[in-house]
This record gives structure tokens, sequence and C-alpha cells, in this order.
């Protein structure tokens, strides 16, 4: 039962009973009661709609903002793929992470050791295959 049921279930009762809202007190005072009770459930019934109109609002904004972060976020890390790429030095052995222009350079400065390094751009996987091709 909800809180409006209830109230109308005691106004049903305060009826029935056949109680004197006009001349006695305790009449007056249970009609006055029953009222606020009445304006209360309307109210809280309100608040009860509006928060499941707000919650489907809020799905929606946050479907919204999830379709956003996709398209934001997954541009970003397709960016970082293409524009980084790891070596690793060969005097230190420390990996480096350098950018398409040091490649496009060709050589790099190992920031641990000093060295400076000609960048290989040959695939290690070539390079096996032309050792099992001899």
């Amino acid at each position: 039962m909800t809180i409006s049921e209830k109230v109308a279930y005691l106004k049903g009762l305060a009826d029935g009973l056949a109680i004197d809202t006009e001349k006695s007190k305790e009449g007056k005072l249970i009609h006055e009661i029953i009222g606020i009770l009445e304006e209360i459930g309307m109210s809280i019934e309100d608040l009860e709609e509006a928060t499941v109109a707000l919650g489907e609002e809020i799905d929606a904004v946050s479907d919204d903002l999830s379709d956003v972060e996709d398209v934001v976020f997954d541009e970003d890390e397709e960016d970082d793929d293409e524009d980084f790429f790891t070596v690793e030095c060969p005097t230190c052995g420390k990996e480096l992470v350098v950018d398409e222009d040091a490649l496009v350079e060709g050589m790099i400065q190992c920031p641990g050791c000093g060295d400076t390094f000609a960048l290989d751009l040959s695939d290690e996987e070539d390079e096996e295959d032309e050792d099992e091709k001899e």
C-alpha cells in the first residue's frame, strides 16, 4: 500500500466513525491531521515521480557521455600507438620511447648513457627470415 492509499484508508475510517468535525475539538483535530497527511502523501508521490524521471535523464546523459568518452579516448589511444615507438639503447640496454620524428631523423641520443646511435629500422623477423634463407 502506498502512503496515499493508507491516508485514504484512515480518512475512510474517520468518516465511518461519524466524528463530528464541526462541534468536537477532537474531530476537528483528526480532520486536520488527515488533511495534512493527504498533502504529505501527494508530495511524496510527486517526489517519487520526479526521482524516477531524473533517474531516466541521468541514464540518458550517462549513455551520451559514454559515447563521447569512446570517441575522445579511443582516438587518443590510437594516436599514442601510432606516434611513439620503443627502441633499446645498444650501449646501456635502456628502453627508450621515441616519436616518429626521431625515426625519420635516424639518430637518437640515449638520455641514460649519453651515447648517440643510429636507429635500426629493419624488422627482427625479416632478419631471421634472411638468416634462414642462407
